[in-house]
């Protein structure tokens, strides 16, 4: 069961700082896509459409921070599913070959299978359709699941950081049952989605579940992925001691089932892949802290209410919905685009590693997705 313990309440909007669009400045493209200082291209953009979530997960939206006087954005606020496909639709004519919609939690967004058939209907320059997924506690998945894969959405990947109930309950500080997150997923794979799963693993929390979670999973074609507590926001009170390291959560598994490590499955995934020997499938390990993969980064993040982030670690976004209700054309918009990543230097995972992380308050997950 997860240990209360008290966390300094600072607003999550006071670390929302916003930078205006640049007016100046060269557009770097190689191959089809936009690069920024460092050479990586941008092909991955992950979209909020909301920043409500039904969890309050420690490591994100802990209570003592989002409370019920919390103050949530205005539906005004928010970008339109109009706006986010006139975004989206500039980005894949540039690059861009996956789109990621996310929160808080995407599927409180209503009418949300509206923007999934908007968005699976983009195509690439050479005609190809985009890869679109989603993000999901799965609170609500078997209610939607249908709907969405009949508006086009073919993946989803599913947070679930224990089977144990009362590990689970303890991680979404709601009491909602890990049974239910589950029966949501089956309904999911019965639709006939792509699943995976992504589990936080948190020390003297845990730990133990990882191996739960692949056996629960080894055989079904779902993907379980387990990832390093990760100092996201300026609310979670994150220690570098709460951190289990990849290579321990490896040996764990490895102890139960005979493993091989296998191939990205392209340039800049964030998950390690690892199969098991005996053909029941393959897990994935996210080491961000660990061993930090910012040199491959390809991902840009755009909040629900349209400002652009370069990294998860991010203090400061770039206001796009100014541009987007003021009147700007299509053109004026990919050269803003253009010219905020091709300045892009971001690194903040590798910084962190030598030491050099600077300190300063960052963006809530909730508020930016994961």
């Amino acid at each position: 069961m997860a240990v209360a313990r008290t966390i300094p309440i600072e607003p999550a909007e006071n670390a929302i700082r916003t930078l205006p669009v640049p007016q100046t400045g060269d557009v770097t493209r190689e191959g089809g896509f936009w690069r920024d200082r460092l050479g990586r291209p941008l092909h991955d953009l992950r979209i909020s459409v909301t920043d409500h979530c039904n969890f309050r997960c420690r490591y994100c939206m802990p209570k003592e921070v989002f409370t019920s006087r919390h103050r949530f954005l205005a539906m005004t606020e928010l970008l339109t599913f109009e706006e986010i496909e006139r975004l989206a639709a500039i980005a894949v004519r540039n690059g861009v070959v996956k789109l990621r919609l996310t929160g808080g939690e995407p599927l409180l967004r209503r009418g949300i299978e509206t923007l999934v058939e908007r968005l699976a209907a983009l195509r690439t320059p050479s005609g190809e359709p985009i890869d679109i997924a989603m993000t999901t506690n799965g609170s609500i998945l078997a209610k939607k699941a249908r709907a969405l894969a009949e508006a086009g959405l073919k993946r989803v990947t599913v947070s679930l950081d224990a089977i144990d109930e009362d590990i689970f309950q303890g991680f979404n500080d709601v009491g909602f049952p890990a049974a239910k997150v589950l029966a949501g997923i089956d309904t999911a794979l019965a639709e006939g989605f792509q699943v995976k799963v992504n589990t936080v693993v948190k020390r003297g929390v845990n730990e133990a579940e990882t191996v739960r979670i692949a056996e629960h999973f080894r055989g079904t074609g779902v993907i379980p992925r387990f990832i390093e507590y990760m100092d996201v926001g300026t609310s979670n009170g994150w220690r570098m001691t709460e951190v289990v390291p990849s290579r321990e959560t490896l040996d764990r598994i490895a102890e139960r089932w005979a493993v091989d490590p296998i191939d990205p499955n392209y340039p800049g995934e964030t998950a390690s892949r690892w199969r098991y020997r005996d053909g029941a499938g393959e897990f994935g390990l996210i080491s961000s802290v660990t061993q930090a993969f910012c040199r491959d980064c390809s991902r840009a993040r755009l909040s629900m209410d349209g400002r652009l982030y370069l990294c998860l670690f991010a203090t400061q976004g770039y206001d796009l919905r100014t541009m987007l209700r003021g009147g700007a054309t299509d053109e004026e918009i990919e050269t803003a685009l253009g010219r905020i990543w091709s300045a892009r230097e971001d690194r903040y995972s590798e910084l962190r590693s030598l030491g050099l992380a600077p300190d300063r308050p960052k963006i809530e997950m909730s508020y930016i997705g994961g």
